[in-house]
């Protein structure tokens, strides 16, 4: 034992010491070094010293000091070298190109790019700009070699006399402009040390030529330009080639400071530091005194301009994409403004043209419905969009919701950053809540917000996953909260196939009959789940596929008992459900918890797969500025989430919501043709509503609804999925099949022609009016009172979970 630990103690002798013990090692022997030679520096110093004159004392200490601070400057400047940019940064920056997004097309949806800049050779620039540069801002540009020393001591020495004066050179201030974060722009000695460094770095790699045009392409020049060639856009539209010597006077003047100098903003001090810089330039021999005379009479002429920007307006997929590149690029070290990317999206243009219609058309009707449902006690009762539009200039929106829901508007008003502000100061919260109701323009701000209805659409082929369209609200700058993959709301019945789908999975076949009536389910914990539909309950038996095409609460509720809520969960994650959490309790099959739009709708492209999953992929291929691709992210393998025969039975059945059921309505109201599978779905109150339909080649869906889920829309009937997302995804599906970008005559497995029809009678469906008005009773009242008439088929609604014994009268319940 002891010879053991005799021989481990001299292996751990012997191992070699860890990079902390070299450092450690090392500092201690540079450490003595230095005492050692400080040491016998001292004792020479002395040695030298000794009988000499105090004058020579004094001198001999003079000069020691100051080549021992040259000494430190010295090691000062070697230590921070490898701290400042390297020729490789150096040669990055220069060859810098943002990063461009495209979509399926090859049509660019934004770029990386910082500001508006377009990169010219020295060549394309006039010489008055490059005379004035340098007269003005380095006049020894050609003779230094990065760093002009002679400047910076009379820099010094007017600093000392109290005229600050700044010695930067051209290439100093590249340096800065190339890497504003490795160097910075403090006022510190270790700032200007880097900035040193970097100057005589870079005047070592490059030529005189190439620094002037670097510094031109990169320098910034207010309303979002940089460079010499946007700059001459921008002031005086022209290229930066036919700049005169005034014109490249004024932008070479706002170099000093752009905001100061700005000659829209601030003519005149532009004037006279227009007139400084010809000053410069008579002084270092451009023109002589007489040309000097003339131009120095002469206005500042513009033709000022801001151009619009290139980078491409942002909407909700383009932001997508763009957190997602961010992460991306920090992971794999790109620099997404630098490195010239070329990043292909799955965006199809011709798609997201049709989706970007029919979100704004149906959202629009969809929004004059619910402004005039709630401006009068009286309620239209029509199924024609056409009643509401024509109402529409004549009314008050929403001016009856206001007034029934008094409560709901405080509500609204104490939850509002202009409220929580005013308490935080001091302000007594009854005074703030009456201050603020008394202001007409918050007012009006407020309610336009709350009663503004949004929606949200999503495309994606189930074949690869791809995104095709993506609509994440009505407008992205007035509402940049995405309903695809941000907003998570109660999906209602197009939950359902998920149960359906568990079914089949266990081997229950379509045709499985169960009694349409209502029962009552005791939990684990002996609370009653007792869910009703709102067309009422024929107490006869039902195929199991009817009770999805009829989307019936009471037969869905008997499936999902006899399946179970765990299978159905694990079904729900394995085709697409996987950024949600699911709440496995009994009312999660009639879609009870929260999920995006993006998920429902991967969902059911994995179904319209036939049971294969594939992840949503927008980004196609990324590659280098030389076009190699370096990431490619179609190429992963599906994931089997559901038997091909299951799959193929609950396609039937889908189906048959559009042939028969509560979807039936989208092939008469948009002309719709061929094979196609889908699921209405609508939220407790009318809260949300959903559509999503399949297409061999496209699965796409809608959410409608408002951001605050307490306003929703008034009546049963325009509350429905069936009736309101359903328009937004019919007109999509229209306007795909008249554009070419989707075949009519595709159909999905298991498709039987149906027989030919001796007549079809296609017309606009009747519209209705109530033969008495019908008043909805203020706050305190009953709170559902049914205003329009019921279609034939309607999303029933769910219950909720009650305590035994359950109450006489009905509850209500998601939809």
């Amino acid at each position: 034992m002891d010879q053991q630990q005799d021989n481990e103690n001299t292996d751990s002798a012997n191992a070699a010491p860890t990079v902390q013990q070299r450092i450690k090692q090392l500092s201690r022997r540079l450490l003595a070094g230095a005492s050692t030679r400080a040491g016998a520096l001292k004792s020479g110093a002395q040695s030298r010293l000794h009988g000499r004159p105090l004058p020579v004392k004094l001198a001999l200490i003079a000069l020691w000091s100051m080549a021992a601070g040259l000494m430190a400057i010295l090691a000062w400047l070697l230590i921070l070298i490898p701290f400042t940019p390297g020729i490789d940064d150096l040669e990055q920056v220069s060859r810098s190109r943002p990063t461009v997004i495209l979509d399926a097309g090859g049509r660019p949806l934004g770029t990386f790019e910082k500001g508006l800049q377009e990169r010219v050779k020295l060549s394309q620039v006039s010489p008055h700009v490059v005379e004035a540069l340098i007269s003005t801002e380095d006049h020894r540009f050609y003779q230094h070699h990065g760093v002009d020393f002679k400047r910076v001591a009379g820099a010094l020495w007017a600093s000392v006399k109290g005229d600050p004066q700044g010695g930067s050179t051209i290439t100093q201030q590249l340096a800065r402009n190339m890497f504003p974060q490795e160097i910075g722009r403090a006022r510190s000695v270790n700032r200007k040390m880097k900035e040193l460094i970097t100057a005589i770095k870079i005047e070592n790699t490059y030529s005189k030529t190439q620094i002037l045009e670097a510094y031109l392409n990169t320098v910034p020049f207010l309303y979002n330009a940089y460079g010499i060639e946007m700059a001459a856009r921008t002031y005086f539209g022209k290229p930066a080639q036919r700049l005169d010597v005034l014109e490249s006077a004024t932008l070479v003047g706002m170099l000093k400071g752009t905001h100061y100098y700005n000659p829209v903003a601030n003519p005149e001090r532009s004037l006279s530091r227009r007139n400084v810089v010809l000053g410069q330039m008579r002084k270092h021999g451009a023109f002589d005194d007489k040309r000097y005379a003339q131009l120095v009479k002469r206005p500042v002429r513009l033709r000022f301009a801001r151009l619009p920007d290139r980078s491409g307006k942002d909407d909700h997929f383009t932001h997508h994409v763009r957190k997602w590149l961010l992460d991306w690029a920090d992971e794999n070290d790109y620099n997404l403004q630098l490195d010239g990317l070329v990043v292909r999206t799955t965006l199809d243009p011709e798609l997201q043209a049709a989706a970007e219609r029919a979100v704004r058309r149906q959202a629009d009707i969809l929004q004059a419905i619910a402004d005039v449902e709630w401006a009068n006690p009286n309620v239209p009762r029509s199924t024609a969009t056409a009643t509401y539009t024509s109402i529409r200039p004549n009314i008050d929106p929403f001016s009856y919701y206001w007034i029934t829901n008094a409560r709901a508007l405080d509500a609204f008003v104490r939850e509002s950053g202009a409220y929580r502000n005013a308490v935080e100061e001091g302000e007594e919260p009854a005074a703030a809540l009456k201050r603020l109701k008394a202001d007409r323009g918050f007012m009006n701000e407020l309610k336009a917000a709350k009663s503004r209805l949004e929606a949200g659409f999503v495309a994606v082929d189930p074949a690869t996953g791809e995104v095709k369209a993506w609509v994440g609200s009505r407008d992205f700058e007035r509402d940049q909260y995405d309903h695809v993959a941000q907003a998570a709301r109660q999906p209602g019945s197009t939950f359902k196939p998920f149960v359906y789908g568990a079914a089949l999975e266990r081997g229950i076949p379509p045709d499985q009959a169960y009694r349409d009536v209502v029962l009552e389910f005791k939990g684990d914990h002996g609370e009653v789940w007792k869910p009703t539909d709102m067309d009422g309950n024929s107490g006869r038996s039902m195929p199991m596929r009817d009770g999805l095409v009829f989307s019936k609460n009471t037969i869905t509720a008997q499936v999902s008992q006899e399946v179970g809520i765990e299978p159905i969960v694990r079904l729900a994650q394995g085709l697409g459900i996987r950024q949600s959490r699911l709440e496995a309790v009994p009312s999660l099959a009639l879609g009870t918890s929260p999920v995006t739009l993006l998920e429902m709708v991967s969902s059911y492209a994995t179904i319209a797969a036939l049971g294969e999953y594939h992840k949503p992929i927008f980004v196609r291929t990324i590659e280098d500025r030389e076009g190699n691709v370096i990431a490619d992210f179609g190429v992963s393998e599906p994931e089997r989430a559901m038997s091909r025969e299951s799959a193929e039975a609950l396609i039937d059945m889908l189906r048959g919501v559009v042939t028969r059921g509560t979807g039936n309505g989208v092939r008469n109201r948009f002309g719709i043709r061929g094979d196609l599978a889908a699921k209405t779905g609508t939220s407790q109150n009318n809260q949300d509503g959903w559509f999503i339909m399949m297409h061999p080649n496209l699965v796409a869906g809608a959410w409608v609804g408002f951001n605050d889920n307490r306003v929703t829309i008034r009546s049963s009937y325009w509350g429905q999925g069936g009736h309101n997302a359903a328009l937004v995804v019919g007109d999509f599906f229209r306007g795909a099949f008249d554009g070419g970008s989707l075949d009519a005559k595709a159909t999905l497995p298991g498709w039987r022609a149906p027989e030919p029809r001796r007549y079809v009678v296609e017309e606009e469906p009747e519209e209705i009016f109530m033969d008495e008005a019908q008043e909805i009773v203020p706050e305190g009242g009953p709170e559902e009172i049914e205003v329009a008439p019921q279609p034939d088929f309607v999303d029933p609604p769910i219950e909720p979970l009650e305590v035994a014994p359950v109450p006489s009268a009905p509850p209500t319940g998601l939809l």
